[in-house]
């Protein structure tokens, strides 16, 4: 059996592959690393690390011994810090985000709530812009970003709301005096496009390459932010596919909004990183889901 500083060291100097380092991020000694190193090889009766007097490599021996030992280290870290998280209560800092002002009434809802239920907990309330909402994600900016769906690489809570589709043209565009317009259109209108940092799922599923009758949809430019594609859709540069809330939360003189009602529904749902997950997101999440039934 291996115990917990064993099991710290063999996988920390497989990742470093340098006993100081090692040594360091342990607090301990680059000798007690060694010591511990070998007696693990001892026990197991073979050499687990090459070592010389530049280079230190995993033998793959032990590189199978790391890669089927790592999740179970983790399994159990994880186990540890949610016994903490239940002894403790839910405390400390959450950073919540919203793509859109839809996700942005979602947010205020649950932050309302969570605020309710754990006073004790700070929320910071972040607007995330199209381009870097998941960027924002990725690298732990935020805990938790409520936008569209679907998403990628993340882990994806309930879905919060599922609203039609509406097509933004200019106030002055042929198919502003239609009732409503098929997704047909979007193959001989321009489309604005989302930036190349949205997920591609993402983007393909608002703006498909090709219509439902297998026209290939035309590209226009690309925006950074909702508020540059509603300046391109007004300038004529191209139309652009909106959830419902758009309507109500973008009005503009210069852009009409025409339902599209055999385009898929435009879902929000939270989301946030697996590595990143905490008693306090866990929290929110059952908040936000709440706040979004009533």
């Amino acid at each position: 059996m291996l115990d917990r500083t064993e099991a710290e060291v063999l996988l920390t100097l497989a990742k470093e592959l340098h006993f100081g380092r090692t040594a360091e991020q342990l607090r301990l000694t680059p000798g007690q690393v060694s010591r511990i190193v070998q007696r693990l090889e001892r026990r197991i009766g073979t050499t687990l690390f090459t070592r010389t007097s530049r280079v230190v490599t995993l033998t793959p021996i032990g590189a199978d011994l790391v890669q089927e030992l790592a999740p179970h280290l983790t399994g159990i870290e994880a186990a540890v810090r949610r016994a903490v998280e239940a002894g403790r209560g839910v405390t400390g800092t959450l950073r919540t985000a919203f793509l859109g002002a839809a996700a942005g009434q979602l947010l205020l809802k649950a932050v309302a709530l969570f605020g309710i239920r754990h006073p004790d907990c700070e929320v910071h309330i972040h607007e995330a812009q199209v381009h870097d909402s998941y960027e924002r994600v990725f690298t732990a900016a935020v805990d938790v970003l409520i936008t569209v769906l679907p998403a990628r690489g993340v882990q994806v809570g309930p879905v919060l709301l599922a609203e039609p589709q509406l097509l933004a043209v200019p106030r002055h565009h042929r198919l502003a005096t239609r009732a409503e317009v098929t997704q047909d259109v979007l193959a001989d209108h321009p489309v604005i496009q989302m930036p190349d940092t949205m997920p591609e799922t993402t983007r393909h599923y608002r703006i498909p390459k090709m219509t439902p009758s297998g026209r290939p949809v035309l590209q226009g430019p690309a925006a950074n932010t909702f508020p540059e594609i509603l300046a391109l859709v007004a300038a004529g540069k191209g139309v652009f596919p909106v959830g419902a809330h758009a309507a109500r939360f973008y009005p503009r003189p210069d852009i009409a909004y025409i339902p599209m009602p055999d385009a898929p529904l435009v879902q929000w749902a939270p989301v946030w990183l697996k590595t990143n997950e905490t008693g306090i997101v866990r929290a929110f999440i059952t908040c936000a889901v709440e706040a979004a039934e009533q």
